[in-house]
């Protein structure tokens, strides 16, 4: 059977809970590069899907600070490198439904995935390592592959390139508003999940859900080809 859908998943957030852990290292790193106290969880809501540079300068901005460019870059570094040891070495749940439904669609010859993630290769694998996401079959583009970050679309055009299918034959799984944004731009269809932030902050996409355990195959055959008719 020739694919005739794409699917193309986010990381953060959409495939493994990776916020609790976000914040907790980053704050730490906050306090000890620039002396930053009491820093909380919701301060980074506005780095969300955006690259681990505006995510360091968003909890810091809250707090007064305006890290430069060069700050921002040394604190995300360390904060990658820091996220993926702590993965590594604890693991790191997946949401409901997302394993169920990549391993649904790998078995279906009718579709073709793809990783796009604003995460650098090494922390992504760590996630999908410790989740255990068969990402060696998949496509994959990550923050290491591109240099501008969500809601630009360019992660997501490449990941289309790569599954070799039109846009608007791909649905992007997002759960920050920069990744339904860039989605758009794409021209692919999309879901978001209300993993991270409430629906009315994924306005745009093409479908909201409280969780992938209501997302199957048939939505996405459904969704794609309502869209061309």
């Amino acid at each position: 059977m020739n694919a005739r859908y794409g699917m193309i998943f986010d990381v953060d957030g959409l495939i493994g809970d990776t916020e609790p852990v976000n914040a907790k290292v980053t704050i730490r790193i906050l306090d000890e590069m620039f002396g930053l106290k009491g820093v909380r969880d919701e301060d980074f809501t506005l780095g969300y899907g955006r690259g681990a540079e505006a995510y360091v300068k968003a909890g810091a901005r809250v707090h007064g600070l305006e890290l430069t460019d060069e700050q921002a870059h040394a604190a995300a570094e360390i904060r990658e490198h820091r996220l993926a040891e702590t993965i590594r070495k604890e693991g790191l749940p997946a949401f409901p439904g997302v394993l169920n439904l990549i391993h649904a669609a790998l078995k279906d010859g009718g579709f073709r995935l793809s990783i796009a993630t604003s995460a650098t290769r090494e922390l992504s694998e760590a996630i999908l390592t410790a989740v255990k996401v068969p990402f060696e079959r998949m496509a994959y583009v990550s923050g290491s592959d591109v240099r501008k970050k969500k809601p630009d679309p360019q992660i997501f055009l490449i990941a289309i390139e790569r599954l070799g299918l039109p846009a608007s034959r791909c649905v992007v799984f997002e759960d920050a508003p920069s990744g339904v944004q860039a989605a758009r731009a794409a021209g692919a269809r999309c879901v978001a999940v209300t993993n991270t932030v409430p629906a009315d902050q994924l306005a745009g996409a093409d479908l909201i859900v409280a969780s992938l355990e209501r997302v199957d195959l048939d939505t996405i055959r459904n969704l794609v080809d309502a869209g061309e008719r």
